[in-house]
């Protein structure tokens, strides 16, 4: 059976993040993609220039258009930025039941730029947390939801870990990519445990897009894998060879974007 993934999520123009990120990853792996734009952003590989969100009521018409005629065999949510467009895919992900939904709980650019109100995030952890399968924090965006200071080694990530799942969390891939340590870890929490997953830190600065890549990554392959542990092990390898042939590629300025065809080009 092919598979069909959603992304529901914002743009990126530069093409490195985003809903174009996340269809240039299910494709890569083998996956259809549909997509729900929640916000269309004026940004680059140098930063966040303006954020336009869409209105709730025409998310709600993407949503309808597609989970009424399309068999969505997963997803990934994006960028939602604020607290209207978050009911509205609360609501509608109730209305039609997706088996496999990855959260990328995305707070912030890659240039540090905001990409979800304040006011929201409340509105996060209380509409979305306990009905999505998985929630992806990197560790600025952990703290950010538990009103905490940043971890700064993996104990804490531990910690914070387990108190996401505390809050309602169904499941929490804990990103480590920003410890400063010459690998990057990530847990896996879980209901029944949790698994740590590791890869050699690569050197390179074009690694924007990287939160949108796994998360749409896990989406695309959950369908084909038994577990979630599973799942993250092949995301992350996906990922890693993404990382590797980013320097290949020619985009931008800043932050380049990872190579997402890598296999292919």
């Amino acid at each position: 059976m092919r598979i069909n993934a959603l992304t529901i999520a914002g743009t990126d123009p530069s093409g490195g993040a985003g809903i174009q990120a996340d269809l240039k990853t299910f494709s890569a792996l083998g996956v259809y993609g549909t997509t729900v734009m929640t916000a269309l952003v004026a940004q680059n590989t140098c930063g966040v220039n303006s954020v336009h969100s869409v209105p709730p009521e025409f998310v709600a018409a993407q949503l309808d258009a597609v989970l009424t005629d399309v068999r969505i065999d997963s997803a990934k949510i994006g960028m939602l930025s604020d607290g209207g467009v978050i009911r509205t895919v609360a609501e509608k992900l109730r209305q039609y039941p997706v088996p496999y939904v990855v959260l990328d709980t995305v707070m912030l650019a890659k240039s540090g730029d905001p990409l979800l109100k304040a006011e929201a995030v409340d509105l996060l952890i209380s509409e979305l947390l306990p009905h999505v399968s998985v929630i992806t924090p990197n560790l600025p965006e952990a703290a950010a939801l538990l009103k905490t200071s940043v971890a700064t080694d993996e104990k804490m990530m531990q910690r914070q870990g387990e108190a996401l799942m505390a809050a309602g969390a169904n499941a929490v891939l804990l990103k480590g990519g920003h410890l400063d340590n010459a690998e990057s870890p990530d847990w896996l929490f879980l209901p029944d445990g949790r698994h740590r997953f590791t890869s050699t830190r690569i050197p390179t600065k074009n690694s924007h897009g990287t939160g949108c890549t796994l998360s749409a990554a896990m989406a695309a392959l959950r369908p084909q894998c038994a577990d979630w542990a599973e799942t993250t092990e092949a995301a992350k390898q996906y990922l890693h060879g993404a990382l590797a042939a980013a320097d290949s590629l020619e985009v931008g300025h800043g932050h380049g974007p990872v190579h997402h065809f890598y296999q292919w080009w």
